[in-house]
């Protein structure tokens, strides 16, 4: 009688442990796929960092090669202005020396609010007038285009009407001295610079500059 209650209390607590270690088994494979999840969601998330980090760095490579394309269209701005200034009178000529230069801004091409400067790119690059520099070490490539900021070909001084520098500064508004009359200066002609910069990952980059000369 008291070894059979004595194997019957063992075999019940052989049970309970039989139990638990089935517990324990099945709390220890749902920690352990807790765990596997959150791993993955954390490569998932360094993986997309770094991926973001990276295409802003392209980003920012091909808006800093499009310094390149300005200063270029800067030079041959300051070179024709300088030794052949009739030149930038002159209509675009795709085959001639004025190569990537409009001498004046075709306001049905810009891009409206909300449109990017893309559609605009096609058109001009449509009449084969625009200029590209060599790729350069990180990938980028550099195209530009210039436009005088006037409303025909032709001299400014022919009634055409272009964006132009006054030629009296400080006459009006601004604090000075009484007496003291304003500074007459040359006026100039204002220039706007276009360069499109494409590079690696698709990145695609618009810069414009406005120069007076």
């Amino acid at each position: 009688m008291l070894n059979s209650m004595l194997r019957r209390g063992q075999a019940a607590r052989h049970n309970r442990l039989s139990d638990q270690r089935g517990i324990v088994l099945v709390l220890a494979l749902i920690v352990l796929a807790a765990m596997t999840l959150a791993g993955i969601g954390l490569m998932r998330s360094v993986f997309t960092s770094n991926r973001v980090a990276g295409n802003l760095a392209f980003q920012q490579a091909a808006v800093h090669s499009a310094d390149a394309g300005i200063e270029r269209a800067i030079a041959w701005l300051e070179d024709r202005n300088a030794n052949s200034v009739a030149t930038l009178y002159q209509p675009q000529a795709p085959a001639g020396a004025n190569l990537g230069y409009f001498a004046s801004r075709p306001r049905n091409t810009d891009p409206v609010a909300g449109q990017s400067w893309e559609p605009a790119w096609a058109a001009w690059r449509a009449t084969g007038n625009f200029n590209t520099l060599p790729a350069d070490a990180a990938g980028n490539s550099v195209e530009f285009v210039i436009h005088r900021l006037c409303n025909a070909n032709g001299a400014p001084e022919s009634g055409i009407g272009c964006e132009s520098s006054p030629t009296v500064v400080g006459s009006e508004g601004g604090s000075r001295g009484s007496g003291v009359v304003g500074l007459v200066t040359p006026s100039q002609r204002y220039y706007r610079i276009t360069v499109r910069v494409a590079g690696p990952r698709n990145t695609v980059s618009f810069v414009q500059s406005i120069v007076a000369l």
